[in-house]
């Protein structure tokens, strides 16, 4: 269980300043990043490529620059999302995880060089900073390339899970001549990635073509991976319309496909007051809210596998799944009282360890980034010569037909492996907008658990009241199928009342098996407040940033 190492929240009246920033992040260095970008006149989008560099540096676990990801923004009154998912490499096919039986072998899609699909964060960072940025791209490396120079003090949960992952993998990768003397309370320096941060800062394509680019693929090479000096080159970050919809007297901002997260949280919210007769009177948590969440979810998940897939290469009918007309009818299918067999929820149509962080400028920008690795430090593989973990982002394709992934989650032939596709995702960087304002900007890590983290908070924010800190710490549950019966909560102690109750109902209750659901990083801003929080279950940092008002 990971603990809190720094957790502040501010919030301040805006009347006093030219405006108010704030920053959500998953440790003190990229919150410090950030922060300093801001109070330098740089903009929300600026602060997110800062931060996202130094957490390439000091939360290797997840942060990176052989990984990929979302970024959901509102600039200028701008609503954009930016897709720099990794895709597979030209060598992929759908059946490369299976043996000779046609048996899915998970173990290659997770560990190793052929777990890895092409990075795409550098790419991303620089489309993101050739729209919106507005200092240069080399101040806003200089944090990360400092850090990895001249070394960050390890806290204890990073010292952890490195020294867990060297036994996980037991030699099948380099990761342990990296990592191996990675100590808490110790300066950990890294070389290599100071160079590799060094180049980018002076070309960013030199992570495509240059020498970073061949050190990859000598790496591939070494480690049995697909990667090419063809798939680098050819890669681009792309920009989408993001999803855009409205609840309540709000317009939610989120990730579209190749992401399943923003469809998945927009359905979940709507089919929640499409059910509203079943919530009245409940209170939060207890077991027939839990079990009406449950619910909801399963239906979710029934359709996000049989529909969702890389828009460059299926039909996605997101029109269809999120009317107001299907949705109502999904949510007259729920039962209150009793548990919808898997059997029974059918798609509805006719026919990781991961990181995010959100940051809010003074004149009301917005930023809503989750990228990823995957599972915690990726594929184990570290680039020899640059420093740096490549992903194993390949588990979220759909290796076998109705054969789940480490997470659980099932699929169909749309999210099959095949060259140049993206694979589905469950991130969901997401920015609630009221009259043209942000009012809530979040996410979160957590695999398929990402979107069933973010509803919760946001119910916990406008069902319940919770003040932000209070509804991002609070208890969370999650379901999904084909475990029809299973209820998970984080680890920690759920009230035997709750456990209870769920029980009676006829579920199993069990804590996630793989680590506590999310790590929310938030940004509220109602009226004149902005309030910031961080998440209990994580090491990170939240803080508002009154700015001066001139710029220097």
């Amino acid at each position: 269980m990971r603990v809190v190492l720094f957790i502040t929240v501010f919030v301040v009246a805006m009347r006093s300043w030219a405006g108010i920033g704030a920053v959500a992040m998953p440790d003190k260095w990229s919150a410090r990043a950030a922060e300093a970008v801001l109070l330098e006149g740089g903009n929300a989008v600026d602060a997110a490529i800062a931060a996202t560099f130094v957490l390439a540096v000091t939360y290797p676990e997840a942060g990176n620059i052989g990984g990929g990801g979302f970024m959901t923004s509102y600039v200028d009154g701008e609503p954009a999302f930016l897709d720099f998912r990794e895709r597979a490499p030209a060598r992929a096919h759908r059946d490369m995880y299976l043996d000779e039986g046609g048996n899915f072998q998970q173990r290659m899609s997770i560990v190793g060089g052929r777990a890895s699909g092409v990075p795409g964060t550098v790419k991303g960072m620089w489309a993101a900073h050739q729209r919106y940025g507005s200092l240069p791209w080399k101040r806003l490396l200089q944090p990360a390339t400092v850090l990895a120079e001249e070394g960050f003090i390890v806290p204890r949960v990073l010292a952890e899970m490195a020294a867990e992952k060297i036994v996980e993998d037991a030699g099948e990768t380099n990761f342990h001549k990296y990592f191996g003397n990675m100590r808490a309370g110790e300066l950990f320096k890294q070389p290599e990635l100071a160079v590799t941060l060094g180049l980018i800062a002076e070309d960013a394509q030199s992570f495509y073509s240059g020498l970073p680019a061949r050190q990859l693929v000598a790496q591939m090479q070494a480690s049995s991976g697909l990667i090419s000096l063809q798939d680098l080159a050819g890669y681009q970050a792309v920009w989408r319309e993001p999803i855009r919809e409205s609840w309540r007297d709000m317009e939610v901002l989120s990730a579209p496909p190749p992401s399943s997260g923003g469809f998945a949280l927009v359905q979940l919210l709507k089919l929640r007051d499409f059910a509203d007769t079943h919530f009245r009177q409940l209170w939060h948590n207890e077991p027939r809210y839990v079990h009406l969440l449950a619910e909801l979810e399963k239906r979710v998940f029934a359709d996000r596998a049989e529909y969702l897939g890389d828009p460059d290469f299926v039909d996605v009918p997101l029109q269809a799944l999120l009317s107001d007309r299907y949705l109502q009818g999904r949510a007259a299918q729920v039962n209150p009282k009793a548990i919808s067999e898997g059997a029974d929820v059918r798609p509805g149509l006719e026919s990781t360890d991961t990181t995010h962080f959100s940051v809010l400028d003074g004149q009301v920008n917005a930023v809503s980034l989750t990228y990823t690795l995957t599972w915690e430090f990726g594929s184990g593989v570290v680039v020899s010569g640059a420093g740096y973990l490549l992903n194993n982002q390949m588990d979220d394709f759909s290796a076998k037909v109705g054969v789940p992934n480490k997470f659980g989650v099932i699929g169909n032939d749309r999210n099959a492996i095949e060259p140049g596709k993206r694979m589905l995702s469950s991130m969901t960087p997401t920015i609630l907008l009221r009259d043209g304002k942000p009012a809530l900007v979040i996410g979160t890590p957590g695999g398929s658990t990402i979107f069933t983290s973010v509803y919760q908070v946001i119910l916990n924010v406008y069902d319940f009241n919770m003040p932000l800190q209070q509804a991002v710490d609070a208890l969370r549950f999650h379901h999904q199928l084909p475990a029809a019966r299973l209820i998970r909560h984080d680890q920690r102690e759920v009230p035997a009342s709750t456990v209870a109750g769920l029980k009676a109902l006829g579920y199993t209750v069990e804590a996630n098996d793989w680590g506590n659901l999310g790590d929310i990083q938030a940004i509220a801003l109602e009226g004149n407040e902005v309030t910031a929080a961080a998440d209990a279950r994580g090491r990170g940092v939240a803080r508002a940033v009154p700015m001066p008002s001139q710029k220097p």
